[in-house]
């Protein structure tokens, strides 16, 4: 039986008592006929009718509940129910569903925001994204991903990763770089992929960053800066070149004081002379930077290394603090010369102010930091400590720091100077992990 018909009969049966008990004293009593059967319609009436009253009364909110929670299954979250209250159990209980109502309709206003937020982001983020199936089914891709493949997403959904050329995408280590052809170029992609799940089946997604591209441009920036260097160090050393060569070729030219000729013409040559060594010593400092080999590891004495080092500065008192007897894997040479540069540039800058150099180790967890410490005025340029062929000395080549930060570089360490705090000089803090 269904419920409004239980309903029903539950309120038939609960009158069923009363009527019966009302026609039966009309049966019994000394009444006319026509009275008893008037008495007797007008009372069923009215059972019936606050019967089906009752089951309207019980039903009617089912029905209107049933229909907001289909609603809200179905998305539609502008419905509410009347009679919602606090005061009573039904009220309370089309309250509750109003409230739902309004918080499954924030909620899929925020998912509308957020989705329209992740496409914008995926379609303007410079890196193709694709997302694949348990099959290897594409599912989603973004904008960079179309442009990749040359073709709009709507032929490229459904189809394969093997036939997109996307399969060792999905095979190997995250993150990784692979050459991947695409429109008949090869060119160096990193590779990043992770998993989640949709429908409660696995699926990947795979991210692809074009490394040819940021190369290139480094590659091209790398060589504007070598070009203006160059040309600044070369045109420095032509220009008076070619100033003093005209002067001495329009002296040859004149008749006047041999004497004072010959002695015009040997100051000249000797400045072409020195010019050009200059320069000649700039082109040598530059092949020395771009050759500098790969390091080839071998035990190390960091007591012995540091102390024969400081050994070799013989301008300025150089004082070695005690530190732990450690040795560490690296290539002996170029710490040797990393080292030299360090103490000697600190020994330039405390001969200025008449300081000494102080040297120590420490061991910091798992790297060993090395530090060099002057009493010289500090670092006045910090922005270009580090440019190749920058310095603040009059016979500075400018490429010691670079090398030196090369060097603990191509050891997979770190150098870095600054000035010393709450004293005059500055600090060189070399790190170097133990190999």
């Amino acid at each position: 039986m269904r419920h409004d018909r239980r309903v029903l009969v539950l309120a038939l049966a609960a009158g069923l008592p009363a009527i019966g008990t009302v026609l039966l004293l009309l049966r019994l009593g000394n009444y006319a006929p026509a009275v008893q059967w008037t008495v007797g319609a007008l009372v069923v009436i009215c059972w019936l009718g606050f019967a089906f009253a009752a089951q309207e009364r019980v039903i009617r909110p089912l029905q209107t509940l049933s229909n907001m929670i289909a609603a809200l299954r179905e998305g539609d979250f502008s419905f509410r129910a009347r009679g919602a209250s606090a005061d009573d159990a039904l009220g309370l209980a089309l309250l509750e569903v109003n409230l739902l109502a309004e918080t499954l309709r924030a909620q899929r206003l925020g998912a509308v925001e957020a989705t329209a937020l992740l496409g914008r982001v995926m379609s303007e983020i410079d890196v193709a994204i694709f997302a694949f199936d348990e099959r290897n089914t594409l599912r989603l891709v973004n904008r960079g991903g179309e442009t990749l493949v040359r073709q709009r997403s709507a032929r490229l959904i459904g189809r394969t990763a093997a036939s997109l050329g996307l399969s060792p995408a999905l095979e190997g280590d995250s993150p990784r770089v692979l050459d991947l052809a695409f429109g008949g170029r090869v060119s160096r992609w990193e590779v990043r992929r992770s998993t989640f799940r949709q429908g409660g089946l696995p699926h990947h997604l795979v991210m692809l960053s074009d490394l040819s591209k940021a190369l290139r441009e480094e590659e091209r920036q790398a060589w504007q800066r070598l070009i203006r260097v160059l040309s600044h160090e070369i045109n420095n050393s032509l220009a008076p070149i070619k100033s003093i060569a005209g002067s001495l070729q329009s002296l040859l030219t004149r008749d006047g004081d041999t004497e004072a000729r010959d002695e015009d013409l040997t100051t000249g040559l000797a400045v072409i002379a020195n010019r050009s060594e200059s320069l000649s010593r700039f082109m040598a400092a530059y092949a020395r930077l771009a050759r500098l080999p790969r390091p080839t590891l071998r035990p190390v004495s960091v007591p012995a290394w540091v102390r024969r080092v400081a050994g070799l500065e013989t301008r300025v008192s150089v004082a070695v603090a005690p530190g732990t007897d450690v040795t560490i894997s690296a290539d002996g040479d170029q710490l040797d010369q990393l080292l030299i540069n360090l103490v000697g540039n600190g020994a330039d800058a405390s001969l200025e102010t008449g300081g000494g150099v102080r040297v120590g180790w420490n061991v910091a967890g798992s790297h060993l930091e090395v530090r060099v410490e002057d009493d010289g005025p500090g670092i006045r340029e910090t922005a270009n400590l580090f440019v190749p062929f920058f310095t603040t000395k009059p016979e500075g080549s400018g490429i010691g720091l670079v090398l030196s930060r090369q060097i603990a570089e191509a050891h997979g360490g770190t150098l870095e100077l600054e000035n010393r705090d709450g004293a005059s000089g500055c600090v060189a803090r070399l790190r170097l992990p133990f190999v």
